[in-house]
């Protein structure tokens, strides 16, 4: 099952005050006096698609007109894949819902199954949806891009297509990479050079975390020894065993409060008091004495706390505000220096690889190349066919396939569809056909030869059939019938021949009530069929009628 519009809601736009079309699948004729309104039918699916829209057409009278509509898809459409990217609400029973809004205020907005969206994702979706072919429209077979990729499509060279992609995506990054590398190789080197030199002088520093402070206490002290000594020396004096040292006194001391406590065992507790006070005192002479010999009074050590002390300041001027910054510092340039090395390293191996990718490359566009030259002949031999059922009995058609320099996003060749609609004239490239006729039944042709390969579900034709006779607009008609059954085709023709084909037909009329005119769309069955193509060949008389039956009866 493909993708097909369910339903189209248009209230306000232009002479359309409220029509709702459920068209249905396969072939649908839209018919209608000239300057009924089918235009305004074709305007509001372009406006659904993304077409840029203006005030002027809102309905006179109206503030906002409004355009709705609901697509049907499968499960495996690509559409769900393209909304989900963009952020949209899913489909909810695989309904694709778009809703424009176009003010008197020349405000717009628009919404993909109520989530807000830009006129970018619609136009994205709608080149997935739709494809829209009238004698004024560019069609997407125009495009080179696309005519190789049908071509691709025919030849069911998908996977070749993807290997070749994928192998030329392989090559180009490795190519990328070599060129930066390249370019970058000084300024790489240079960097490296800064790098090696930071973290040599950071690693031979042999940085110690939590250093600095111990040693700014030793250089504090080592500056002062001399008179720490000394002050050492006074207070060792007093704690010595001179005649008059606190030692000498508090021995006394202690003799004196042992004899009381002799005389007197209540005193026990200042005899104890006493012997702790001298012990304390020897205690502290002892520490006093073990720190007079720690001090570093020799100049050389202190010049050495010094110089340590200088280099760690010049580091961390450099790389960091502590020793452990500096040492972090010397740790990531190693890291970033690993880095650069193996950049190096891996330049001088990228040239092997991007051989390989460069031969891989050339495998895969190769059969490429050997499939698109296979299918070429065939698929125009199918067009021609067609075109010969068109009225083109000995048109000249063919696929052009050109060489690339070197090889390009689609392969090692792009192609040209060409046209000769003449004998004897020159085959020229489908886009400069400048009949709008031609061009109709040369896509219409194309369209048929391809209807299995073709991915875009819902295709329109608007008046295509134009500059035609009738003998010609049957066989149009019964090409779309045709593609009807893998599609839904859309066919705004004036031509019965064309009308009596399609599965479905409806007629676009325009009624006066008072001062105002308004457009509707009806669907015509039976009989009223029957009058509708009678009238559009040309009257309501018995033998129109007649063969107005016998149109649809051949269908």
């Amino acid at each position: 099952m493909s993708a097909t519009l369910a339903s189209l809601r248009i209230r306000n736009l232009a002479l359309v005050e409220d029509l709702l079309w459920e068209p249905g699948p396969g072939c649908v004729a839209v018919t209608g006096e000239t300057g009924a309104g089918k235009s305004i039918i074709l305007g509001a699916i372009k406006l659904l698609l993304g077409e840029r829209a203006d005030k002027s057409l809102v309905r006179t009278g109206a503030d906002t007109c409004t355009v709705e509509g609901a697509f049907s898809l499968p499960d495996d459409s690509v559409v769900h894949r393209v909304l989900d990217q963009g952020g949209i609400e899913p489909c909810e029973n695989g309904l694709f819902i778009i809703r424009r809004t176009i003010t008197t205020a020349g405000s717009g907005k628009q919404f993909a199954n109520g989530s807000p969206c830009t006129l970018a994702t619609l136009r994205e979706v709608g080149d997935l949806l739709v494809d829209l072919h009238g004698p004024h429209d560019h069609q997407s077979l125009f495009s080179r891009d696309q005519q190789i990729f049908l071509l691709d499509s025919f030849a069911a060279a998908g996977e070749l297509r993807s290997a070749y992609v994928a192998a030329r995506k392989d090559w180009m990054r490795l190519v990328a990479e070599k060129n930066r590398l390249s370019e970058d190789s000084s300024a790489l080197a240079r960097e490296a050079d800064l790098l090696d030199h930071q973290v040599r002088e950071i690693e031979e520093a042999g940085l110690q975390t939590g250093e600095e402070e111990p040693l700014v206490a030793r250089q504090m002290a080592a500056s002062h020894g001399q008179r720490l000594a000394e002050l050492s020396a006074k207070i060792l004096a007093l704690t010595g065993d001179s005649d008059d040292s606190i030692h000498s006194r508090l021995t006394e001391l202690a003799r004196l409060t042992r004899e009381m406590h002799r005389l007197d065992p209540a005193a026990s507790a200042l005899s104890d008091s006493a012997t702790g006070i001298f012990e304390s005192v020897q205690d502290f002479s002892r520490t006093v004495e073990r720190y007079s010999e720690s001090l570093e009074s020799d100049p050389a050590q202190l010049a050495q706390i010094e110089s340590r002390l200088d280099l760690l300041q010049s580091l961390k001027r450099k790389y960091g505000t502590s020793v452990e910054a500096v040492i972090e510092f010397g740790a990531t340039a190693g890291t970033r220096l690993a880095e650069l090395r193996t950049q190096e390293e891996r330049g001088a191996g990228l040239d092997g690889e991007i051989a390989s990718a460069a031969d891989a490359l050339a495998q895969a566009a190769k059969k490429l190349t050997r499939a698109r030259t296979s299918s070429a002949p065939k698929l125009a031999a199918l067009v021609k066919r067609h075109l010969a059922d068109l009225g083109f009995a000995r048109a000249g058609f063919s696929l052009a396939l050109e060489s690339l320099a070197e090889p390009g996003p689609h392969g090692a060749e792009q192609v040209e569809f060409l046209f000769a609609p003449n004998p004897g004239e020159p085959e020229r490239p489908l886009r400069a056909i400048a009949s709008s006729g031609e061009i109709s039944r040369v896509m219409l042709a194309l369209k048929t030869s391809l209807a299995a390969q073709d991915s875009i579900p819902i295709l329109i034709f608007d008046e295509i059939d134009a500059n035609v006779g009738g003998e010609i607009g049957a066989k149009i008609g019964a090409k779309m019938r045709d593609l009807g059954s893998s599609h839904q085709v859309f066919c705004i023709t004036h031509l019965p021949q064309v009308a009596s084909t399609a599965a479905t037909q409806f007629v676009v009329k325009k009624d006066t009530s008072g001062n105002r005119t308004s457009t509707s769309l009806e669907a015509v069955v039976g009989e009223d069929r029957e009058r509708e193509i009678a009238r559009m060949l040309g009257g309501t008389a018995s033998s129109a009628l007649a063969h107005a039956r016998a149109l649809l009866a051949a269908t």
